[in-house]
Formats: structure tokens, sequence, C-alpha cells
């Protein structure tokens, strides 16, 4: 599918999706949500996809919401409407609710979740509000040197977006979450590095590479189908009250994987040869009923 608010390209199996409004320093946009949903879920259910770079064009990441992009309601929200909790409940999906109600850039976010492909941000210069956000349910964040990153939102008095206060203080712990949400600081690399936001700060010109890298391996060493069984158990498990539905989850996936790719790999540790992987990501979209 053709867009307009981003690109997209597969090359051996690493899709890059690049946010593509340079000359808005790649600001957010309803249009903008709607495509990266879009497009994760076709990358989730896409075979020949094993690996997901996101990354900006030009010099930003994404510098938040466009906020001249809407002159009634710059988020894009239908004000005649009074929702409840109730409607949360009820109505997540009626089309009143998605397109009148729900946070863009929680849509975007749930859809990154919910794939079933390993996700790494390639954080390329400025990620503020939003930007930073949408960030969060990406599954390895790297940094140039350029690299910001803001929790802006109380400064123009919103709140955190795109499901951030359940991914921020998982990642870099509540009391951190709360003090750059609350002071809405701009962080630059180290200071992301620090607080345990990115992984690594890589030179500019060595940012996708660094990202490639890492996406071959799990491209070529590693079973699509382990791989997206590992991301949801890390993802749902993790919030659980209590570790025993870990060990359910666990000893199913163990049962099933060790039949499958599971003997090829052990085959080929023995035999000191390179594994031949063959189950897709897709072959564990009957698991998800664990989680229901």
């Amino acid at each position: 599918m053709n867009y307009e608010t981003i690109n997209c390209a597969i090359v051996d199996h690493v899709l890059t999706m690049t946010l593509n409004r340079p000359d808005h320093l790649n600001a957010f946009t309803v249009e903008m949500a709607d495509e990266l949903v879009h497009a994760f879920q076709s990358a989730s259910d896409n075979d020949a996809v094993r690996v997901i770079v996101v990354t900006g064009a030009g010099r930003a990441f994404c510098a938040g919401m466009d906020l001249a992009a809407n002159a009634d309601n710059v988020f894009g929200l239908n004000e005649a409407l009074a929702p409840t909790m109730r409607d949360m409940d009820e109505r997540l999906h009626d089309p009143e609710i998605v397109s009148g109600v729900r946070d863009t850039g929680g849509r975007v976010t749930l859809a990154i979740f919910d794939c079933a492909k390993p996700v790494i941000a390639a954080v390329n210069g400025a990620a503020v509000g939003v930007g930073a956000t949408m960030t969060l349910a990406m599954d390895i964040r790297l940094a140039s040197e350029h690299a910001r990153f803001g929790f802006v939102f109380g400064k123009i008095g919103i709140v955190p977006d795109a499901c951030s206060s359940w991914f921020l203080p998982k990642i870099v712990g509540l009391a951190k979450a709360l003090k750059w949400t609350y002071s809405g600081e701009i962080l630059d690399a180290k200071a992301a590095l620090d607080g345990g936001l990115v992984e690594e700060i890589v030179p500019a010109e060595r940012l996708l590479a660094r990202a490639y890298d890492l996406a071959r391996v799990m491209v070529t060493e590693r079973s699509p189908a382990s791989t997206a069984l590992i991301r949801q158990m890390m993802y749902r498990n993790s919030g659980m009250p209590h570790p025993l539905h870990a060990h359910k989850v666990e000893s199913l996936a163990m049962f099933h994987v060790s039949q499958r790719d599971g003997r090829e790999g052990v085959a080929s540790f023995i035999a000191k040869r390179p594994p031949q992987f063959s189950e897709p990501a897709s072959a564990v979209k009957q698991f998800n009923v664990w989680w229901d």
C-alpha cells in the first residue's frame, strides 16, 4: 500500500518504516496514526517481514503532534461527544469512539504491542511527545548523538499518551517516569541512555547500519515463531499478578516449539551447523488465546 506520511520498504526480511514528513519534522497527524496502525498490522501478518526498523526522514524522528493540523481539535477528537469509561469498555471499536475519542498514539502503540515481529527504533533526532511515547512499545531503542526525547505533555496542559503510563514505568521505573513527565525536560541522548530509555548511542552515520546489524541476527539466526512467542510472553506475562500464569504459558509454548523449530535448533547445535528454521511467526496466532 502507498502511504502519504510514512515510507515502507522490505529488504532481506527487514521492513523499514520511515516517518516521512521531513518538512514538518515528521510531526504526528491523525493520518499518520492510521497509516502506522495499518502498516504494523500488515507487517504482523506478512511472513516476508521478520523484523521492523522505525526511523525518521530528515533531521527529526518525530517532533510530536502537529499542533496546526486541525483547527477544531488538534488531536482529531469529537468534542460533541461525552464519553465515559463504560463507552470505552463496551464501544471501544465503535467507529464513533475510534475516530472521536480514542487517543491516536495509543492506537499506534497497541498495534505495535500486538505485532508478531520485533521492532527496533532508530531515533535519529528529536522525539518529543508522541514521538517519544510511540517508541516505548518498540523492543530496542537506538539513539544517534542528535536524538532528543521529551515527555512534554504537562507543558501544554495535557496528559501522557500512547499507553505511556503503562510502558514508561516498566522501562525506566516509576520514579523516573514521574520526574520526566512532571518536568517535561528535554533529554539528550546521554540522559536517555543513563535513564535506561535507550540501549545504545550510535554515531548518526552508523545508526541505521547498527539497527540492521541487530535485525540481521534475528532474521538469519532465530526462529520467527520462537521470536514472536518470546515477544508476547515478555510483554504479557510481565503484567500478570503471579508467576504461575507465566509457568502455564511457558510450559505450553515449550511443548509446542520443542517439536518444531526447537527440534531443528537442537539438531543444528549438535551437528555444529547453522539452523534452518522454517516455522513462520504467523504459526503462533493460535496461541493468543492463552492471554484471553
